[in-house]
């Protein structure tokens, strides 16, 4: 029999760092991912209070275990159907040699009547876990705020997420409009930063280009008025003393 201590020291010591209590169905823990006796989700926090209904004598005064489940899709979608909507604990006594109760596991179930019963029967087999009676919950599913992802997984994560009305799937658009734009705009400053830079280095080396091109004609220019000392020049005539004498050619 699970008392009120046993609730107060689950809500108390319970940790899902220490040890995270995972949803299965019907206390049956398969291996495979994509069987039907997979994970569920997982226990994110509980919450132990007495209940104060005077109208309802067999609870009134006794404690419940409230807890934050941080489900899968697909049980959202099985409640939603209204399938699996009573839960059972799996409690460990003495968990971690603490000498108190903690939750180790909860289960959905279909009906505690009947075939909730029988997987119970079936689960306590499980060395020192024991079960609690199935009862009816009403799940109130929050979203979990995801942690902050890349550029393209915010993208991804805008698009693929299903939606309840049109207003919110455009507003997801948006956004995701807007991130792209944000991102366009951020790579079109830094290439024009860029493109500024090397224009600015390109009109420099024309410069250079242009000096020294100034220069090689000026040179140019002085050489060709200059004496060209690589031809032999005319001997001068030095007259003659008799009419023999060749006379100077002028």
């Amino acid at each position: 029999e699970i008392g009120a201590t046993d609730i107060q020291q689950m809500a108390a010591t319970y940790s899902p760092k220490v040890y995270g209590a995972r949803i299965n169905m019907e206390h049956i823990k398969g291996i495979l991912p994509d069987g039907y006796f997979r994970r569920y989700g997982g226990v994110v926090e509980l919450k132990a209070e007495k209940i104060d209904e005077p109208d309802e004598p067999l609870l009134h005064g006794k404690w419940a275990l409230y807890a934050s489940l941080a489900p899968t899709a697909d049980l959202v979608s099985m409640v939603g159907a209204g399938q699996k909507v009573f839960t059972s604990m799996e409690i460990r006594r003495d968990f971690a040699k603490t000498g108190k109760s903690y939750l180790v596991g909860l289960a959905v179930t279909d009906d505690p009547a009947s075939l909730g019963t029988d997987m119970l029967e079936f689960s306590r087999r499980h060395e020192n876990v024991e079960f609690s009676a199935p009862l009816e919950v009403h799940f109130d599913f929050e979203p979990v705020a995801d942690p902050e992802a890349s550029f393209s997984a915010r993208i991804k994560a805008m698009f693929s997420r299903k939606q309840t009305t049109d207003d919110v799937r455009f507003g997801e658009m948006e956004g995701a409009v807007m991130t792209v734009a944000e991102q366009l705009q951020e790579a079109d400053t830094r290439f024009t930063e860029k493109f500024a830079a090397l224009s600015e280095q390109v009109a420099d080396l024309k410069q250079q280009v242009k000096t020294g091109s100034d220069a090689f004609s000026a040179l140019q220019a002085q050489l060709s008025i200059s004496e060209d000392f690589s031809q032999q020049a005319r001997p001068d005539a030095t007259g003659g003393n008799s009419a023999q004498d060749v006379l100077t050619d002028c």
